[in-house]
């Protein structure tokens, strides 16, 4: 047909063309209306309205057309609800008569009818089989493949219903004739199906007597699709015999099956041969039998990569592409199987006997293996667990391999794996969370970087989600060095959109479990610096997104504090679409606010939504803005103190900022442990000096006491004064486990007057003045008053010198306690943590 255009031709030579065109549309047409019914159809489709509905279907089935017939047999399960009595005398003969000449789409009704007739127990199931199952028998050979399994799975659920005894009568004494070889190939397909259901109607003996023969001479039929049928009946046929007679009757049968000419027929063999396994107490071994199917299954682990008196053969190569094919599959199989198989060795023995087979699967050559043996990693790990750390090297492996298809699939549980890598077993404890591993973090990293260079974003996605569990496996350090930066420069250079968010809430998690203040500072700055600032709108909407994550992983007082008013800076942005997006955002925006402590914040975002609503330009995002407005207008504001309505909110909201300064107390607590543990080693070497310097203050101070008697020079007295004065500093300070910085305070200068102590110390800084007790300057400040003054200062100061002795034995005790106290909270911290998936 020619192309209708705007420049047409109608001269008459075209003019022809253009008929013969609408002449074809015309042509289209005619089928339309031949589809029609004539008046005549139609008057043969009119039914008196005034007939019962019994009356309806004996002239439907009578009279009536296919379609008609049709719908009345699937009306019939109505029929028999209603009126069954009816129905069976004058319906169902009818049905019998039109199903003879019947077409396809009748007798599959029909089927599912009778099959819903049973089902809902309409009748008795004695009417039943006197009404229905010889309907059913005379339609079980039909000619259609398909009509004849419709009415063979109705009979197979009638031979569950009815009676023994109606049974073997009306199915099973004439199965006899129907399975010998003189019938149709489809006869005897139905026979092997239906000797199947009958193993489980009667006893042992009858099965033996009357069933067997006719199952022998069926697994020896000359039709391989026969022997297929009945092999894969041979399963109940066993159930119903029992254990003895399946070992001398049915095993036989199955084993001269297995060496069938036809693979199809050996497949069955096969399938039911591993499902009998629980008849034949197949877990008890002999050692012998043990010891020879574990060699059967590292055979085929191997096979097709290895050849026998250890070098090539010829043949290897001579080797066709479907026996490659044949062997990868059964690699792949034996990869499928092998967590039964640990089972089957017990994991204890597992290193001895198995780990050969798992190291070779894990490097086999061909990725659908690699593939398999990665999807049922966890499961290996799980069963081996305390001693998952003997597959570690192989967890590195496949986290390294080339093709992406075998990361994906190990990905899928990589957090389980970790969590059982790292703390699983002998290996559990804080202290060897990547000693277990050592080159975990280099091949999570290459995982990461060679996702990240191919085209299979989804895998990329995946993988960043997962290392959002990483917390949990390394530590705060580790992440925050090899991780977290990584993340951020995904966020700021990755084109994909998903690849993005997933990297963006990864972050915020590693944020979210930081362990130090000036890391988590540094990293909220990049964030506003590089993303809320960044000269890319891209960025900027990335930026909008991880205030939403912050929003979930964070408390509401720490997105205040930080990412609230970056956040609304956002509204003046150049970009119309980073604010529409900033505008959906603000009603989460406004729910993290708290009354009274967040009213300047609140009063900045009302400002910000005034703004919008006077300056806003454009169409769309202006629409969004009185959206927004009536929204917020809605919201109730969460108060300080609980309220009902908020409460599992507010409870959670609480437990986030309870961790949060957990985290800020334990970081605290570690630098005082790292400072205690640098103190120890200066404090060692100290303590051979102290106990000098004390020697030397016994003899020192009783010299002092014998000579300060009334009378003395007051020159001598001041003399000695000072001496004592200096013994005494170097007494008072040296009992004290002190901070290095504070080691120059034996270098005061030695003066008797509370001045020269002030202004000595006055440059050492507040702490140390604060560790003197105002009885020491009270004996420096009297030592200039007289002589008498001068023994009861030095008497004062041997107290205080004691006094500091038990204060510094207290000191190293709230030091223990303070490093004690780490350990308890950081474990009760990983205790209650959970790290998001």
């Amino acid at each position: 047909m020619r192309p209708v255009g705007s420049d047409m031709d109608f001269s008459q030579s075209n003019l022809f063309g253009y008929i013969e065109d609408l002449q074809e549309l015309t042509i289209i047409e005619r089928p339309v209306r031949r589809s029609l019914k004539t008046p005549e159809e139609i008057e043969r489709l009119t039914v008196d309205e005034e007939l019962s509905d019994i009356e309806r279907a004996v002239y439907l089935l009578s009279s009536g057309q296919d379609i008609q017939g049709t719908s009345v047999v699937a009306n019939l399960p109505v029929l028999m609800r209603q009126n069954p009595a009816e129905t069976l005398r004058r319906v169902v003969p009818k049905i019998r008569e039109v199903l003879h000449v019947a077409g396809v789409e009748m007798q599959l009704t029909a089927a599912v009818s009778f099959l819903t007739v049973l089902q809902e127990e309409s009748v008795s199931i004695h009417t039943y089989s006197h009404s229905f199952l010889h309907i059913i028998l005379q339609n079980l050979e039909h000619r259609d493949t398909g009509v004849s399994n419709a009415w063979l799975e109705t009979l197979l659920a009638v031979i569950e219903a009815l009676p023994k005894e109606t049974v073997r009568h009306e199915i099973l004494n004439p199965l006899v004739s129907k399975a010998q070889l003189s019938q149709t190939l489809q006869s005897r397909l139905v026979s092997c199906k239906i000797m199947g259901k009958l193993a489980n109607k009667f006893e042992a003996h009858i099965i033996k007597r009357e069933i067997l023969p006719l199952v022998k001479s069926l697994c020896q039929d000359v039709e391989y699709e026969v022997r297929t049928c009945m092999c894969r009946q041979l399963e109940h046929i066993a159930q119903g015999i029992g254990t003895e007679l399946t070992k001398t009757v049915v095993l036989p049968e199955l084993v001269e099956l297995a060496r069938d000419e036809d693979s199809s027929v050996r497949l069955a063999a096969f399938e039911t041969l591993v499902n009998l396994l629980d008849m034949f107490d197949a877990g008890i071994f002999t050692p012998e039998q043990h010891l020879r199917f574990l060699e059967f299954y590292k055979k085929l682990s191997t096979l097709g990569l290895q050849q026998e008196n250890g070098h090539n053969d010829n043949q290897l190569q001579l080797q066709t592409l479907e026996q490659e094919k044949k062997y990868i599959s059964v690699r792949k199989n034996c990869a499928y199987n092998f967590p039964a198989m640990i089972v089957f060795v017990d994991p204890k023995n597992f290193h001895l006997e198995l780990y050969s087979i798992f190291f070779c699967l894990c490097h086999d050559p061909e990725v659908p293996v690699r593939y398999t043996m990665a999807i049922s990693f966890y499961e290996v790990a799980k069963l081996l667990n305390p001693g998952v750390y003997a597959i570690h090297k192989e967890l590195v492996t496949l986290l390294q391999d080339e093709s992406l298809e075998v990361l994906d699939a190990l990905v899928g549980h990589l957090p389980e794996i970790l969590e059982l890598m790292t703390n699983g077993g002998e290996n559990n404890g804080s202290e060897s969370k990547l000693l277990s591993i050592p080159d975990l973090i280099p091949a999570l990293t290459t995982a990461e970087q060679r996702a990240a260079a191919s085209l299979k974003w989804r895998t990329h996605e995946k993988l960043l989600q997962k290392y959002a569990c990483l917390p949990h496996i390394l530590s705060s350090d580790q992440i925050y060095y090899r991780f977290l930066h990584r993340m951020l420069t995904i966020i700021l250079t990755n084109n994909v959109l998903p690849v993005q968010k997933a990297a963006a809430r990864t972050l915020c998690v590693y944020l979210r479990y930081n362990r130090k203040q000036e890391q988590r500072h540094e990293v909220i700055q990049k964030l506003i610096e590089q993303l809320g600032q960044g000269k890319s709108y891209w960025n900027r909407l990335r930026f909008l997104d991880t205030c939403e994550f912050i929003m979930e992983l964070f408390s509401k007082s720490f997105f205040c504090k930080y990412f609230f008013l970056p956040l609304l800076e956002l509204t003046h942005d150049p970009v119309a679409n980073v604010r529409m997006k900033l505008c959906y955002l603000l009603p989460k925006v406004k729910s993290t606010l708290k009354i009274p402590t967040d009213k300047h914040l609140l009063q900045q975002l009302e400002l910000c939504v005034r703004k919008l609503l006077c300056q806003e330009k454009d169409k769309d995002v202006l629409t969004i803005v009185k959206k927004t407005l009536l929204e917020l207008d809605r919201m109730e504001m969460s108060v300080d103190a609980f309220q009902k309505r908020f409460y599992e909110n507010d409870l959670l909201d609480q437990e986030k900022e309870r961790q949060e300064h957990l985290l800020l107390e334990m970081e605290q607590l570690e630098k005082e442990k790292q400072q205690n543990e640098g103190r120890s080693t200066s404090i060692n070497d100290k303590m051979f000096e102290k106990k000098r310097r004390d020697s030397k203050t016994s003899s020192v101070l009783a010299k002092s006491v014998t000579l300060s008697v009334p009378g003395s020079s007051s020159g001598t007295s001041v003399g000695k004064e000072d001496k004592k004065s200096k013994l005494v500093r170097s007494q008072s300070f040296n009992t004290q486990a002190l901070h290095p910085k504070y080691s120059n305070i034996d270098k005061c200068p030695n003066k008797s007057s509370a001045t020269g102590y002030t202004s000595s110390l006055s440059g050492m800084g507040k702490s140390c003045m604060l560790s003197f007790s105002d009885d020491s300057f009270r004996s420096h400040s009297t030592g200039n008053s007289g002589n008498t003054a001068f023994p009861s200062s030095s008497s004062r100061n041997l107290f205080n010198s004691v006094d500091q002795k038990n204060n510094g034995n207290k000191d190293s005790q709230s030091r223990k306690m303070s490093i004690q106290e780490v350990e308890r909270k950081r474990l009760s911290f990983k205790s209650r943590c959970t790290v998001p998936k």
